[in-house]
């Protein structure tokens, strides 16, 4: 690993007084990063002491404090009642040993798992911009089938991202210069292009302190995670579905995707499809058709195409009192 130097952040309000650096939390992501010589920062800036590990309820909202880990946040009682599509996201993710050092701010900024992006021998335009993609004509049964450019294929790895777009989750952050802003999770992360080094929109230095769910999200809610173990395993495609049945039509409906692409994906052309509609088994499936029908396959992730609405549909049909199947 390379010699690099620690210091540590009090608060977000002292983000001016640090030089520049990489932001450490639970380190569960950036420190393997760094043994594999992936990521060689000169600074890690300890931001695990910096006051941001509450939960709590603030002017009609609850804010999650970047800190908090993935384990409290899991847990916690007020998540547990209102949010259940994102009690159940984290405990899919990773170990428990794993979840009680992840945090909510690093969760969200954790890097994909492809295998030619850890492989320094294989060509990534991820890991090192003009070199090409392996994975394009490799093994890619993990990669994406939206969203996608002829430079990367990669997938967002994080199960709770995924469960906070669908609950419209927002980030809030702060600059050194102290300048704050408020970046819907479904903004966040960017899709490939030709710059898929480029994991976000956040700018050099700028902190996570935050992230707020609406107070009032709707009440049926589910998360599906389809991987190859029954634990800590990768999602091959996830689903978070949330909505609310107001007189037999579906209200506030809201699809998150995982697995398949470079950002947790909000089926927005679903939504739109279902919003106000009945609940029908076959609407479902045209729904989600619609939604995929930009979707492509690079052989051995072809699958993916007809088993993401497989599992939306089934999922629907649940939350909606159709039966699973």
């Amino acid at each position: 690993m390379k010699p690099f130097e620690y210091s540590r952040l009090e608060s977000p309000q002292h983000l001016a007084t640090i030089a520049n650096g990489r932001f450490l939390g639970g380190g569960t992501n950036l420190i393997d990063l760094m043994k594999h010589q992936i990521e060689t920062p000169d600074m890690l800036v300890d931001v695990t002491r910096a006051g941001m590990d509450r939960i709590e309820e603030r002017d009609g909202a609850v804010v999650i404090g970047s800190q908090v880990s993935n384990t409290n946040l899991a847990a916690d009682p007020l998540i547990r009642s209102r949010y259940s599509v994102l009690s159940s996201a984290l405990l899919s993710g990773a170990t428990q040993q794993l979840r009680n050092k992840a945090t909510t701010g690093g969760n969200l900024l954790q890097r994909t798992r492809c295998q030619y992006f850890y492989d320094t021998t294989r060509a990534c335009n991820k890991r090192e911009p003009g070199s090409g993609c392996d994975a394009l004509n490799g093994l890619n049964r993990f990669h994406a089938i939206l969203g996608a450019s002829e430079h990367c294929i990669a997938v967002h790895p994080s199960d709770m991202a995924v469960a906070m777009v669908a609950l419209d989750a927002v980030v809030h952050t702060r600059n050194a210069d102290g300048a704050e802003r408020r970046i819907p999770v479904a903004d966040l992360h960017r899709l490939p292009g030709d710059r898929p080094d480029l994991d976000h929109v956040l700018e050099d230095g700028e902190l996570i302190v935050a992230v707020e769910l609406p107070g009032t999200p709707p009440r049926r809610q589910a998360y599906r995670k389809v991987r190859d173990r029954a634990s800590y395993a990768f999602a091959v495609v996830s689903a978070a579905v949330v909505l609310d049945i107001d007189d037999g039509e579906m209200r506030n409906l809201r699809i998150g995707l995982g697995g398949v692409a470079h950002k947790p994906w909000r089926a927005t052309r679903a939504e739109a499809a279902l919003e106000g509609k009945a609940p029908d088994a076959a609407l479902f499936m045209q729904a989600m058709k619609r939604e995929m029908a930009d979707a492509s396959g690079y052989g051995h992730n072809d699958f993916k195409m007809a088993l993401a609405p497989r599992v939306v549909v089934s999922m629907l049909k649940e939350l909606t009192g159709l039966g699973e199947n």
